[in-house]
């Protein structure tokens, strides 16, 4: 385990907002990951990308930096605008 992990565990087990923010920061960095790995793969920019799944390009902008609380809508959005599927799972 990491320096960071063991802080963010710590620091989760004190304080239960931060808890919270700390795994919503989990799932956007995560979204973001998986968002632009999509987009890579079909070598898009960010704007065709956009154009392609039907959203703006500052929208796909803030998933891809992980900046935004991105609904799972969305997500599912964009996976059937680009003919996949989106898995969600609880380990």
């Amino acid at each position: 385990m990491s320096q960071i992990d063991r802080y963010i565990k710590e620091r989760s087990i004190r304080s239960p907002e931060f808890a919270k923010l700390a795994k919503q920061e989990k799932f956007n960095l995560e979204a973001a990951v998986a968002v632009r790995t999509l987009r890579e793969q079909l070598v898009m920019t960010q704007r065709e990308f956009a154009e392609y799944v039907g959203k703006t390009q500052p929208t796909v902008a803030r998933i891809e930096a992980g900046s935004s609380n991105v609904r799972v809508k969305t997500l599912q959005d964009i996976a059937m605008a680009a003919d996949k599927h989106l898995k969600i799972k609880f380990v």
